[in-house]
Formats: C-alpha cells, structure tokens, sequence
C-alpha cells in the first residue's frame, strides 16, 4: 500500500504528515487523522494503514510541527505507566501553545492539501482523533462543517470548548470514551448537549477502558476497546463518505 512522509504549507511553516491510500490507481474519500500527543509513530502508522486499506485516503499530520518535524520527543518503544508523567510534562507545554486558533489555521491547510491530491475524490471527507487529537478533530469539524461530513474521537475531551462549540457541528458524530475519562452523569450531559444541537450522533463509554485504550504502544490498551472502535469508525465513514 503506498505510504510516504509529506510536507504541508501552513501559514506558520511546513507540517511534516504521513500519508497512506490504496494501490488500485482509483480516487478515494479523504480521513484527516489526528494523533494523540506522542504524535506520529509507529502504531498510527499501522492504524492509517488499516484505515486506508478499507477504501480512503489518510492523512496523519504532525500537529506539533511549530517545535519540530516527527518525532518531536523522543519515546519508547512502549509507553508504561511510568514513563507517561515525564513525557507529559515534556509535551503539556506544546498542547498550551497549540491554540484553538492555530488548530483551525492549520486545518485549513491540512483540508485543502488532502483536497489536491490526485488520489482524492471530490466531495467532503471524514475527521478522527485521539486524545488531544480527538478534540483537535472536534475543533476542525466544528469551524469547517461544509467540508467536513463525519467526525470519530476516540478517549478525547471533545467538551473542553463547552456547549457552543458543539452546536457548530454538522457531521455525523460518532464519539467513543473512556470508562475512566467520564462519569455516566457527565456522558449524559454532553448527549444532551448533542440533541440540543440537532446533531447526528452515538456517543458512549467503551465498557472497561481507560484513557488511551486505542493505543497498542501502551499500558493503557485495550483490544476489545480498539476492536469497538473499527466497529463504529468503519461503518460511519461508510455512510457518509462517497462511494466509501
């Protein structure tokens, strides 16, 4: 399957990204995948891999490109419990400085070069995340819905920009928590705010799952929870991306 490591021109620079698309010489809808904040590495390599090989094309870029290109700390071949404090405390500083603003600056650039390749069709396309990269993708679906037809975050604080920003959405939603991220109570908050705004969604709690469960590199993984989101990932792309 085709894969490279492209460049991308943003107002504030180059992003460095990972691209992947099937060998058939076809068009294919674009995924614009957002990593969580240990950012592109092997396991989201293999994880746009698997996506793409359904039918799309992906794109991964490196968020943090503003500090530097792939890998922008360095990190273990698995990431225990014991090395998360540090390598938190490494990245918290690059999360503050990248802005909701930013974010929606840097989509931008991101839609629009996943627009032009020549293996993209036409037409709008799907966003997912992880983590950060959860509300990152929430934060892209929200400022650029003409664009944008479903939305996937996946053990990601998609609230954290509050109600108003989840009125803005226009995707089809498909939000997976955490067991250990939110409280029944607060998972039955946020739906409401969902059906407040009219939007097309299933939002629930992976049964037995903590923060970070799609992620294989790390103690926090969970094949089941993984497993749940291709069940729900696949089949929303499918409804809502041409000739998916």
């Amino acid at each position: 399957m085709p894969s490279k490591t492209v460049q991308i021109s943003t107002a504030d620079g180059v992003a460095d990204a990972f691209a992947v698309h099937p060998e058939n010489g076809d068009r294919h809808p674009g995924v614009l995948m957002y990593t969580d904040a240990f950012g592109i590495r092997p396991v989201l390599r293999e994880m746009a891999r698997e996506l793409a090989g359904h039918g799309y094309y992906v794109l991964v870029p490196n968020f943090f490109y503003r500090h530097g290109p792939t890998p922008v700390v360095d990190l273990p071949d698995h990431i225990g419990e014991e090395d998360r404090p540090a390598l938190i405390g490494r990245l918290m500083p690059l999360i503050e400085a990248h802005t909701a603003e930013r974010v929606v600056h840097d989509a931008d650039a991101y839609l629009t070069f996943l627009s032009a390749q020549p293996e993209v069709e036409a037409g709008p396309v799907a966003v997912t995340g992880y983590c950060i990269g959860g509300l990152l993708a929430t934060r892209t679906a929200a400022a650029r819905p003409a664009q944008v037809a479903a939305l996937a975050a996946f053990h990601a604080p998609v609230s954290a920009d509050g109600p108003d920003s989840l009125r803005r959405l226009t995707a089809e939603v498909h939000f997976g928590h955490a067991a250990t991220d939110i409280t029944p109570e607060a998972l039955g908050e946020l739906n409401g705010f969902l059906d407040t705004a009219g939007v097309g969604y299933t939002s629930e709690i992976y049964p037995g799952t903590v923060h970070g469960f799609t992620m294989s590199d790390t103690d926090a993984f969970d094949p089941a929870g993984l497993q749940r989101h291709w069940d729900r990932l696949l089949p929303l792309l499918a409804r809502t991306l041409t000739d998916a």
